[in-house]
């Protein structure tokens, strides 16, 4: 058994992850969140106790870290004596988070794969490149690392293992379809950090196709979706963090991974690129200083925790998965549907961080009560889905599955 919970980040998915972990924190015991900046910490903790989400009386602190610094996380997790580590910060802090886990033994949870601040999309498959590198470590301190455990990826891997693992005798293809139906209400902005947004897909669009790599640019191929009620949706075909894991864990021949985009974000993040705006490396301007575009549009956009108020209607994000059952062609779609303005009035976050926060603190409490605390670095899709998925519905994030039979919770 596993306790006491350590939150580094304090944007839109760590305020979720802190509201969910407030609910179970009779299960989880003593609560703590850092970031580089305390107002944010102490602001995520205000949010918690206004709603009155903590369960049972208990401590919720915040703290001031430098994510980076892999010996100050160290510290702090010793300082709170956090026994579960939940990684809600940068991609780029990853490397830097699960090193302090690994010294000190605490379980280590992250929602996305490693990134450094100077490489782009780089070649498949990527958690290869960072994470998978400290498997070796990870069993010899006996350090349970779950990698990837937001919804896609997360979720989406775990629908991905239980349709392998029980509505299939043969998979052929896996296709993640991620649709945010929502509006926002601002001009131009994105849901998650910009830097991070606008960098997946900067490069090269990296697929996982008869069981090759196969390279395309972004929104060369598009596919019109129908889906459970948002209906039919346009969506491109681009790289993600689950299709690399997946392509290597799983026996399928194509993974591809598809995000819908409307026309706007598709002009806007055109002419960005096309200018060099989206760029990381530096420029000098005419004065002399020295700048990052992409951190540029970066502190022009809108915060994305500030998108939640106001923000309307529902996200769909699944898994189509095409094969063979009893030797006939078999198909289903397992899936869920969040809504934005549900997920502000419990948590004060809109529905793409809900969707992202939540599955990190079911993580937190399998590894908690044991379930899924192995002592070793593991994907979602290494992890049994059905313990995942059940507690999914009771926290917050019920699935379902389309099939031949029709439309319906999915049973678990």
């Amino acid at each position: 058994m596993k306790r006491n919970v350590l939150i580094i980040g304090a944007g839109g998915v760590a305020q979720v992850v802190a509201h969910k972990c407030a609910q179970a924190n009779d299960r989880l015991g003593d609560l703590h969140i850092a970031s580089r900046t305390l107002s944010k910490c102490q602001a995520v903790i205000a949010s918690v106790k206004e709603k009155g989400a903590m369960k049972v009386p208990g401590t919720f602190e915040a703290h001031e870290i430098d994510a980076m610094d892999s010996t100050a996380v160290a510290d702090l997790i010793r300082t709170t004596g956090a026994e579960i580590v939940l990684n809600l910060g940068s991609a780029f802090v990853n490397m830097h988070v699960l090193s302090a886990c690994i010294e000190t033994g605490a379980a280590y949870v992250d929602t996305a794969i490693h990134e450094e601040a100077d490489k782009i999309c780089e070649t498949p498959p990527w958690y290869a490149n960072y994470e998978w590198k400290r498997r070796a470590a990870c069993k010899k301190a006996g350090v349970t690392a779950v990698l990837g455990a937001g919804f896609d990826p997360g979720v989406v891997n775990a629908y991905a293992r239980l349709a392998v693992d029980e509505y299939f005798d043969k998979v052929d293809e896996i296709d993640i379809i991620d649709i945010n139906a929502g509006s926002h209400g601002k001009w131009f902005a994105t849901n998650f950090d910009p830097e991070i947004n606008f960098r997946e897909f900067t490069g090269q669009v990296w697929s996982w196709q008869n069981r090759q790599w196969v390279s395309n640019q972004m929104f060369e191929v598009g596919h019109e979706w129908d889906l459970p009620v948002v209906g039919k949706q346009k969506a491109y075909m681009t790289g993600h963090d689950e299709v690399h894991s997946l392509s290597q864990n799983l026996d399928v021949p194509t993974v591809r991974f598809w995000m819908g985009f409307g026309e706007r974000y598709i002009q806007v993040f055109t002419v960005l690129k096309n200018l060099g705006l989206l760029s990381e490396q530096p420029v000098t301007t005419a004065e002399g200083d020295e700048v990052v575009p992409l951190k540029v549009v970066k502190a022009c956009l809108p915060d994305p925790a500030s998108l939640a108020p106001t923000y309307t209607g529902k996200t769909c994000i699944g898994d189509l998965v095409k094969g063979t059952k009893d030797g006939k062609p078999h198909e289903v779609l397992i899936y869920n549907v969040a809504d934005h303005a549900e997920a502000y009035a419990e948590v004060g976050s809109q529905g793409i961080s809900y969707t992202a926060g939540v599955p990190a603190v079911a993580a937190a409490l399998l590894i908690a009560d044991g379930t899924w605390d192995t002592g070793d670095m593991r994907n979602i899709e290494d992890l049994p889905p059905r313990p995942f998925l059940k507690l999914l519905g009771e926290i917050g994030l019920p699935s379902r599955i389309r099939d031949e039979e029709g439309d319906r919770p999915l049973p678990l």
